[in-house]
């Protein structure tokens, strides 16, 4: 496995790097680790040789807790500096890697604020569609096996989603726990006008919980035997409302490491990158949140 970890000396990469390195079972596949300083801009106005001398010192002390905290492990590590645009730059870099996964650390901000994941992880999520972990301050999880909550709602992203965790099933440790999560239609909210004006419901309570069962079944049936060929037996979870909020507050009640998800993406001109479910899950929690994302001509078997 291939991982883009960038970092900048921050208690957010700190935390990606935390989160890294807990992977006992990853590390005995010895998979190769780039670590990625960008720096955006350099004091004054240097020759691109000064430049870059510049930035290979600063990034000395930049390097140095991060291979500290990876001393020992099974890993081939490259280090990496460039110049230019954060988000542009990470992206470009992992796609040169060939990496499997981008795993960064980010902040975070309030809903009021409009940048969830702050402003280099969401212009990362626009321009690549490689997986990216992000990690959100959660501390790090205490065992290798990781509670890992998959959500997934019958489309080829979900799928994404499904795939991916089975296929690199290192990163969530040998024993881990998953969980595949689907959020179901409140179907109690439709309601109709009588002759009146009056506002009844539609479906009776009955008929409600016949037709979230079915959609559930749905959604469910395709992925079973998915997880059965890996030798996994996962715990499904329906539950019912708003995907995002159902999905963060199970996380956080249930002490999940991580959520997967599946995400369209909504492209450079729109501010909900991930999708309006991917966004909110980030916007209620601090649960790491690994999103893939499909490129408009791939469809996942």
């Amino acid at each position: 496995m291939k991982i883009l970890v960038p970092i900048d000396g921050s208690s957010y990469s700190e935390n990606a790097l935390a989160f890294l390195s807990t992977r006992s079972e990853l590390f005995g596949e010895n998979p190769t680790v780039e670590l990625l300083v960008v720096f955006d801009s350099v004091p004054g106005n240097p020759s691109e040789c000064a430049a870059k001398r510049y930035c290979e010192e600063k990034a000395t002390d930049i390097f140095s807790p991060a291979l500290t905290s990876l001393a020992g492990k099974h890993v081939t590590l490259i280090k990496t500096v460039l110049i230019g645009d954060p988000a542009e730059q990470i992206a470009r870099e992992a796609d040169r890697l060939g990496a499997n996964l981008i795993m960064m650390g980010s902040r975070g901000r309030t809903a009021l604020a409009g940048l969830f994941l702050g402003s280099v992880t969401n212009g990362v999520l626009k321009q690549t569609k490689i997986p990216v972990l992000i990690i959100r301050g959660q501390s790090t999880p205490h065992s290798d096996a990781l509670r890992v909550g998959i959500a997934v709602d019958g489309s080829r992203y979900g799928l994404s989603a499904v795939h991916h965790v089975l296929e690199n099933r290192a990163l969530y440790g040998k024993n881990a726990v998953f969980y595949l999560i689907h959020v179901a239609n409140d179907y109690a909210s439709a309601v109709y006008p009588d002759i009146f004006g009056m506002t009844l419901p539609t479906f009776s309570t009955q008929e409600i919980e016949a037709m979230q069962k079915k959609e559930f079944n749905d959604v469910m049936t395709p992925l079973l035997p998915l997880f059965t060929k890996a030798g996994i037996t996962p715990k499904t979870i329906g539950l019912v409302g708003n995907a995002g909020d159902e999905i963060a507050a199970f996380a956080q009640n249930e002490g999940l490491d991580l959520v997967v998800m599946g995400s369209h993406g909504y492209g450079r001109i729109k501010s909900a990158v991930m999708g309006s479910t991917a966004t909110r899950i980030a916007s209620r929690g601090t649960v790491p949140l690994l999103v893939t994302q499909l490129a408009e001509d791939t469809d996942p078997q």
